[in-house]
């Protein structure tokens, strides 16, 4: 091969020109061609320009929602930066470069992984040489959606807080409507009227067009996650029709948006939010086109997230002992991205697969576990679900062991019956 008959010095010389000639020949548009000119420029000793054009080669993958190529170039760029000097110009590119290899890592890993904590963590830190606070906004973004997935909510709350006096300072929209946004998904899980305000401000900033290009930065569009943790907050605030509006409102701006772990985010949410309806072909389909996307995609949480929610609607139509399994493995690896909240509800759609099964005692094992997580971490938004469970759990133990098993196909079913009513309960009439 010709190239191996080249020197080594003569292959950097090569490398340097050609990477010149073709950035020259590119001009305003050399960005396009990035991860070429980054081969060019790290092959010719050239690793101030190499890191430049790996970070906007990660930024041009980024944008088409491809997370590993984008790992795969920041990490590199990431690597070359601590053989350049520790001057402040290579300590705002390391801090550039850990920003946006966060919001990667949360698609490809979840929210809570321990690499998600390290780059955050890290950038934190860098943020400390820079005198400019506004910079460190996605970072504490990033550090609060790790905190809260893993129910550390007032950890999750303060830093929320810190967004929300950040963003005040700056009158930035795109930076308040994160603020509102991080508030509101943290309050929901224990003070759902004071999340509503937030949502609502939230989504009265909302613009499309404008903010859409932030999600690229945050993880997720936070406009269209306002709209579908809104639909949460007013079912269970006791607005079931405004909650509808709301979730189908999201669905639809997720769908117009060209960012999958937007869409997977507000499939998974619509699914829950109509499983709390009883609505099992509802939840069904929402949950099966989160676990397409996810699978596709490479999104292992919202994939754990979408099996669950299809075992539980499956499970409603006597599919039971498969989708027991189902949700127990979705538990699995959930619990494997290191995510801690919404356990208890999960636990709970187990708990329910038990109860159709007519394995009462089982169920109510589980929803012990449920409600000592609720003591633990604070996460109540499901908890009057939890206490409507057990009582439904300890009725049907009662009846077992009180009265003579009649044939399956002849014993009333409270479980099927609560998925026939078009409101359900979900902790109120």
């Amino acid at each position: 091969m010709l190239y191996q008959r080249v020197s080594a010095a003569q292959r950097v010389r090569l490398h340097q020109r050609i990477g010149a000639r073709l950035e020259a020949g590119h001009g305003a548009q050399a960005g396009d061609i990035a991860a070429e000119l980054a081969i060019h420029f790290e092959r010719g000793r050239d690793a101030q320009r190499a890191v430049q054009y790996l970070g906007q080669a990660g930024q041009r993958s980024m944008e088409r929602s491809a997370y590993v190529e984008t790992i795969a170039h920041l990490t590199k760029g990431l690597e070359l930066l601590q053989t350049l000097p520790a001057t402040p110009e290579r300590i705002q590119h390391e801090l550039t470069l850990h920003i946006a290899l966060g919001a990667a890592l949360i698609a490809t890993k979840g929210y809570a992984a321990p690499e998600v904590e390290q780059t955050y963590a890290r950038a934190r830190q860098l943020c400390h040489h820079l005198d400019d606070p506004q910079q460190c906004f996605p970072v504490l973004h990033g550090l609060r959606g790790y905190y809260q997935t893993r129910a550390e909510y007032q950890t999750a709350r303060a830093l929320g807080e810190q967004l929300l006096t950040l963003a005040q300072h700056a009158q930035d929209s795109a930076m308040l409507l994160a603020a509102h946004r991080a508030l509101g998904t943290t309050l929901l899980m224990r003070a759902p009227v004071s999340a509503l305000t937030h949502l609502t401000q939230g989504m009265a900033l909302y613009d499309p067009q404008q903010h859409h290009a932030a999600a690229f930065r945050y993880g997720e569009d936070n406009g269209v996650v306002c709209f579908s943790r809104a639909a949460w907050t007013l079912w269970w605030l006791g607005y079931p029709v405004q909650g509808l509006v709301r979730n189908e409102e999201a669905v639809i701006l997720a769908q117009q948006r060209a960012h999958p772990l937007s869409l997977c985010f507000v499939l998974t949410s619509a699914a829950v939010f109509h499983q709390c309806r009883r609505e099992g072909q509802a939840v069904q389909e929402h949950a099966e086109a989160a676990i397409s996307l996810a699978t596709e995609q490479g999104f292992p949480l919202f994939r754990a997230y979408g099996s669950m929610l299809q075992g539980w609607a499956l499970a409603h139509q006597g599919q039971t002992q498969e989708r027991l399994a189902q949700i127990q493995q979705g538990l699995t690896a959930w619990r494997a991205t290191g995510a801690e909240t919404l356990q208890p509800y999960f636990l709970a759609l187990l708990a329910e697969a038990y109860g159709i099964m007519g394995q009462p005692e089982a169920g109510l094992t589980v929803l012990a576990e449920a409600l000592m997580l609720v003591d633990k971490t604070g996460e109540c938004w499901y908890e009057p679900e939890l206490y409507r469970l057990k009582g439904t759990l300890l009725l049907q133990r009662l009846q077992t062991t009180t009265r003579r098993p009649r044939p399956a196909s002849s014993r009333p079913s409270p479980w099927r019956a609560a998925s026939r009513r078009s409101r359900g309960s979900c902790g109120r009439p």
